[in-house]
């Protein structure tokens, strides 16, 4: 195996040009770096640099040996930089973008504790169901619920847990309307939707086995606000799905009932997004690391 410091030498004198510039570069005589370059070629048994008296040049095997060297140097400035902030206070500003259930109902209750564990830390969070441009807008952490990741690009993500959207009514209507034995039964009941194509919803349900039965209604109300929805459903207005982590307690307290247990839509992937890990400060891998530990640890997401 060749030695490391070789490499790096050998990526230093291509980068500055010559043995004289890297030398004062790396505080190394000339004459011993030109030896280590050529111990190099001499164990890879490859001309890495063409010498003449007025430049030096790289031969098609040194460039490629070149971009190698550069990004084992870039790696180690990388781990070196991790170790360096694992030792550093989070502190600053970090910007998170957020959609608004989650804001209200998962990451806003965890706020207090998160700022009271880093006193230093400010966030500045942008509540809003628009999907946000992480690099083009300057944010650090976007937070997403999504059923699949393939719209995530070339964005780094960080798995927080899943989410899983139930159907859901209250006691009130059902006596009202009645209980469904098979999601074809769900034509009885009166409905709320987040939107509507020609005045119809579509659902589509998920059930044992592999079952599959697409619903298609006219909901009564129709609103682009989960927790609008929320309170139609537990008004008894009509049933309609909703994420589990903004309806267990009212489920548990029997304020809302699922009619159809073991079928709901496509679990959610709760999840952030964000440019790259390199150079990432320590307020917000502190910020993802709390995220990660409360979400999983809560039960919600499930």
């Amino acid at each position: 195996m060749q030695d490391l410091n070789d490499m790096m030498y050998f990526a230093e004198v291509v980068t500055q040009g010559s043995f004289a510039a890297a030398g004062r570069t790396l505080g190394i005589p000339k004459s011993r770096l030109s030896r280590r370059v050529a111990r190099l070629e001499d164990e890879l048994g490859v001309r890495l640099l063409q010498r003449t008296t007025r430049k030096l040049s790289l031969t098609m095997a040194g460039e490629l040996y070149y971009r190698h060297c550069l990004a084992m140097c870039e790696q180690a400035q990388a781990a070196s930089a991790a170790v360096a902030q694992v030792q550093v206070e989070p502190r600053g500003i970090i910007r998170v973008a957020c959609p608004v259930t989650v804001a209200q109902t998962m990451v806003g209750p965890l706020l207090p504790d998160f700022q009271q564990l880093h006193p230093l830390v400010q966030v500045h969070m942008a509540v809003s169901n628009r999907v946000v441009d992480v690099v083009e807008e300057g944010v650090d952490i976007a937070l997403r619920v999504r059923v699949s990741l393939a719209e995530s690009g070339s964005l780094v993500v960080k798995h927080l847990g899943r989410s899983q959207v139930l159907l859901v009514a209250s006691p009130g209507q059902l006596e009202r309307q009645g209980v469904p034995s098979q999601p074809s039964d769900l034509t009885l009941l009166d409905s709320v939707a987040m939107s509507v194509s020609d005045e119809r919803a579509i659902w589509t349900l998920f059930g044992p086995n592999g079952a599959q039965y697409r619903l298609t209604h006219r909901p009564r109300l129709v609103a682009d606000d989960m927790l609008t929805l929320k309170y139609a459903i537990l008004g008894g207005v009509g049933a309609g799905l909703l994420p589990d982590y903004m309806c267990v307690d009212e489920i548990a307290q029997g304020r809302l009932v699922q009619p159809l247990p073991q079928w709901s839509t496509a679990p959610g992937i709760v999840h952030a997004v964000f440019s790259s890990r390199r150079g990432m400060v320590p307020a917000v891998r502190a910020f993802l690391d709390f995220l990660g530990e409360r979400l999983m640890s809560s039960g919600q997401p499930s």
